[in-house]
């Protein structure tokens, strides 16, 4: 079966896995702290300015506790990961939904403007970036979870809004371990009190905190992972563009941005209007894909999103890994063409 998904790890990560087990030193130190210092690196921020947590879901939520999101109006998609309902829930905030643009996975910009709100969520969505209005007086949280690496206007994403965020879950463009998150911002000020609010045990006062830390062999991980993206990135980009050359509609940066936003490729989405018949098809020849946002994961009423709606009836998301290799992604297309 060639599957839908997987990570790509080696002997590197092995090998730094094993040098973390072998210290006795398991739990957040230096190697977290190393680990958030490249991060700043590799996105373009000075060091100290990233702090990484146990999940993107916690830094979603350490992100909307630094801006005091408790009882406001936090606006994010109607097409989206489940975790940014659970994070705002947490933090007791009062969540307003927005449907997509047309044709497109990311939330509808200029209808976001015509919503009252206090702190917007932005997700660059299957990797494909979007340009943020900062004319706002709404704070401005960067769902950077499927799209590190991705730029607008040759900066990196997660540098547009107040903070942005990062997840290394098994499944995303890099993995610390199976799960790890990170959180951005170039307010140092923000940056120290998530820091702050990490750091729960051993404090001499009467702050709330919470555990969210990440531990060092996982970020042992994450640092081997990290120097392999521009390699992750370049194997995706080929492996999309084959897809694309063989004549498959893929969701993709719209034409008029393409000299300005450039996409890393989290997943290679295909429109279809026969979804159902694709996926069995593919099933049936050891090939798994599936639907990437299904009608029932939408999280407002559908009727009320329809752009929303519209998507999930009509994408299959398919392989695309580093670790994919020409031939599986031949044996894909010859039954995709034949569709």
């Amino acid at each position: 079966m060639i599957p839908h998904n997987k990570p790509t790890l080696g002997k590197e990560e092995e090998d730094a896995a094993l040098r973390v087990i072998h210290s006795k030193q398991l739990a957040q130190s230096d190697e977290v702290e190393s680990f958030e210092n490249e991060f700043c690196n590799f996105i373009g921020l000075p060091e100290g300015h990233a702090v990484a947590f146990s999940s993107g879901t916690s830094s979603l939520f350490v992100s909307l506790w630094v801006l005091n999101a408790t009882g406001k109006k936090i606006l994010f998609p109607n097409y989206v990961c489940s975790a940014l309902r659970h994070a705002v829930g947490m933090i007791n905030g009062n969540e307003v939904l927005l449907d997509n643009e047309n044709n497109s996975p990311n939330l509808d910009i200029e209808q976001l403007k015509t919503i009252q709100h206090d702190i917007q969520i932005i997700p660059h969505m299957y990797g494909i970036p979007i340009r943020i209005n900062q004319d706002t007086h709404s704070s401005i949280i960067e769902d950077c979870c499927q799209a590190l690496g991705a730029k607008v206007d040759n900066n990196f994403v997660g540098m547009q809004g107040d903070v942005g965020f990062f997840s290394f879950y098994a499944t995303k463009l890099i993995t610390s371990g199976g799960q790890g998150g990170m959180v951005v911002s170039k307010n140092k000020d923000l940056v120290d009190k998530m820091k702050d609010y990490r750091e729960f045990d051993m404090r001499h006062d009467k702050k709330k905190r919470f555990n969210f830390q990440m531990t060092d062999l996982q970020a042992a991980i994450g640092r081997e992972q990290l120097k392999k993206l521009p390699s992750f990135i370049k194997r995706r980009e080929e492996i999309f563009q084959l897809y694309k050359k063989s004549g498959l509609e893929l969701l993709d940066v719209k034409q008029k941005d393409e000299s300005s936003l450039k996409p890393v490729r989290f997943r290679a989405i295909m429109r279809t209007n026969i979804p159902a018949q694709i996926i069995t098809s593919l099933y049936e020849a050891d090939i798994q894909a599936i639907v990437p946002t299904e009608d029932w994961e939408l999280l407002g009423n559908q009727t009320s999103f329809p752009n929303s709606l519209k998507l999930s009836k009509e994408t299959v998301s398919l392989p695309i890994y580093p670790s994919l290799t020409n031939e599986q992604v031949n044996i894909i297309l010859s039954v995709l063409i034949k569709k």
